[in-house]
C-alpha cells in the first residue's frame, strides 16, 4: 500500500515538473497601422530572481525586427513551477 502511494506521488510530481504555464498579454497599441514586421526580444529568469544580463526591452525587439513605427507590443511569459521562466517582448509594426 505504501509503495503504491509513493509511486503515485512520484508520478504526480514528475507530471507536474514537466508542465509549464504560458500567457501572452497585450501591453500597448498605437494608432500606427499594423505592419508586416515582427521583432522579439527574450530574457530568461531562474528561481524568479536570477537574470543573466539579457535584454527583453521594446527597443531591442523593435531593432531586431527592423521596426521604426511600432503598432503593438505584447509580452509572453512562460513559467515552469517558479523555477525557470522566460519573458518575451513581441513588437509589430513597420
Amino acid at each position: 500500500m505504501k509503495k503504491n502511494l509513493l509511486k503515485g506521488a512520484f508520478l504526480a510530481f514528475a507530471a507536474l515538473s514537466m508542465t509549464a504555464c504560458s500567457i501572452t498579454m497585450p501591453v500597448t497599441a498605437t494608432s500606427n497601422s499594423v505592419g508586416s514586421k515582427v521583432g522579439t526580444a527574450k530574457a530568461t529568469v531562474i528561481l524568479g530572481v536570477f537574470a543573466f544580463d539579457e535584454d527583453a526591452s521594446i527597443r531591442t525587439a523593435a531593432k531586431q525586427g527592423g521596426i521604426t513605427k511600432i503598432s503593438t507590443v505584447d509580452i509572453k511569459s512562460t513559467n515552469v513551477l517558479g523555477l525557470y521562466g522566460t519573458y518575451e517582448t513581441i513588437v509589430t509594426g513597420e
